[in-house]
């Protein structure tokens, strides 16, 4: 009887507590749905009026202009330096070393006295190869006289003729005697002039490695001392097996001139930019390709007057394989990149910027050429497109008199500095 008095107590009450959580779901619902209504309108408003005072902004920018002129074409590498020539001293004989005639790190030329072995057991044999062979003449033109008179008596037949044929025959063993006996002073003058040790080029010698009072000989690996021919020198360097194209048709082109123009820059520095080391020519393109890395060797020579490249160490290259003729150039940093290509921001006589997509042919840090967007004269921006729009308003500023390092150095021999009005 209690239970069922029970039941009917508990039911509205559970019914009360879902009504009421209903209720606050709905009134949840509709306090956010008011809120994005609220909200909606304005953030477009925001949006527009930022791109309205954005779009009436007036951007401060760089412009440079497009020229047309003569445009290099430069292929880029990483070459390492050898001397033009390289030479191991070693000595001929054997005997101690008597003295040692050069500084090291000095430069000799060629024929100039390097070193000198003891002298005296080769002049020794020279004198003995030369007695000899004063006893053998001295024999040989008394046989020659015993011909003449056997050759006589046998007129008389007062010699028979075996007798004048066996006098014969010992002038001509004696006069081969004499022969051999020249051949042996030969030898021993030879031997004796390897006694003195002269250079045998114009070069730099090393670090000597042999003092004076040691006992040379022939036999030995390390020799005395290295000379290096440093003027000209040489730069071997590698390029993609692509290039191989452009290298035969510049060699081809400079047929019967001094090859094509190559520059050497120090290791680390941009490339076209700053000071070169040395200024050369391309001399040897190898006779074949690398197949293990697909790229083809080549050798340049330098005069190195100012002994600016030394051999071991590593250089820039570039090797200049064409030059475009009447080329529209714009400074590379004038171009952007896209998804739908390249383009330049061109601004017009009422300064506003308009964007052009162009075509580019070649470009390096020098410049780039335009075969197609920008005609020669028309103001390209090359500081301030990053904050540009097609059509926005600007203002054309004077660029940095006081550029950072790398910008506007001196460009490579042959090649020039964009905003230049001379050819390169």
């Amino acid at each position: 009887m209690d239970a069922l008095t029970r039941e009917p107590v508990l039911a509205p009450q559970a019914s009360r507590a879902r009504r009421w959580l209903l209720a606050l779901l709905c009134v949840l619902a509709t306090a956010a749905l008011g809120f994005a209504i609220w909200r909606w309108p304005v953030a477009p408003a925001v949006d527009k009026e930022a791109r309205l005072r954005e779009a009436n902004q007036i951007v401060p920018v760089v412009p440079a202009r497009a020229e047309k002129r003569d445009m290099p074409v430069w292929l880029d590498g990483l070459g390492t330096v050898q001397a033009f020539q390289m030479v191991t001293v070693k000595s001929m004989v054997d005997g101690p070393l008597t003295d040692v005639a050069f500084t090291e790190g000095q430069t000799v030329h060629a024929g100039e006295v390097l070193a000198r072995i003891d002298p005296r057991v080769y002049q020794a044999a020279l004198d003995n190869a030369t007695a000899k062979q004063a006893l053998d003449a001295a024999t040989l033109a008394n046989a020659r006289l015993d011909l003449a008179r056997y050759q006589k008596l046998v007129l008389t037949n007062y010699a028979t003729q075996q007798q004048a044929d066996t006098a014969k025959a010992t002038v001509a063993q004696l006069e081969a005697q004499v022969r051999q006996d020249q051949a042996q002073i030969d030898t021993a003058q030879t031997q004796l002039s390897y006694t003195t040790i002269t250079s045998p080029l114009d070069g730099t010698v090393g670090m000597r490695l042999v003092d004076k009072g040691n006992i040379v000989h022939a036999s030995d690996t390390g020799g005395l001392v290295m000379i290096a021919q440093l003027r000209p020198i040489s730069v071997v360097f590698n390029l993609p097996q692509q290039s191989l194209p452009q290298v035969a048709a510049a060699q081809v082109a400079a047929n019967g001139g001094s090859g094509p123009e190559v520059v050497a820059y120090a290791q680390g520095t941009e490339a076209g930019r700053g000071s070169p080391l040395d200024m050369g020519t391309l001399t040897v393109l190898d006779n074949q390709i690398d197949p293990t890395t697909g790229t083809i060797k080549l050798k340049a020579a330098f005069p190195n007057k100012n002994g600016t490249l030394w051999p071991g160490g590593f250089v820039g290259v570039r090797l200049r394989v064409d030059t475009v003729r009447d080329a529209t150039v714009i400074p590379q940093a004038a171009v952007q990149r896209g998804p739908r290509g390249s383009f330049v921001y061109v601004v017009d006589q009422s300064d506003i910027a308009h964007r052009e997509t162009v075509t580019i042919g070649y470009e390096d840090d020098l410049g780039s050429i335009v075969t197609s967007g920008v005609q020669p004269g028309d103001r390209v921006v090359v500081d301030g497109a990053s904050r540009l729009t097609d059509g926005a308003k600007v203002a054309v500023v004077a660029p940095d008199p006081t550029p950072p390092s790398g910008i506007n150095r001196p460009a490579a021999p042959g090649t020039r500095q964009p905003g230049s009005s001379q050819g390169g």
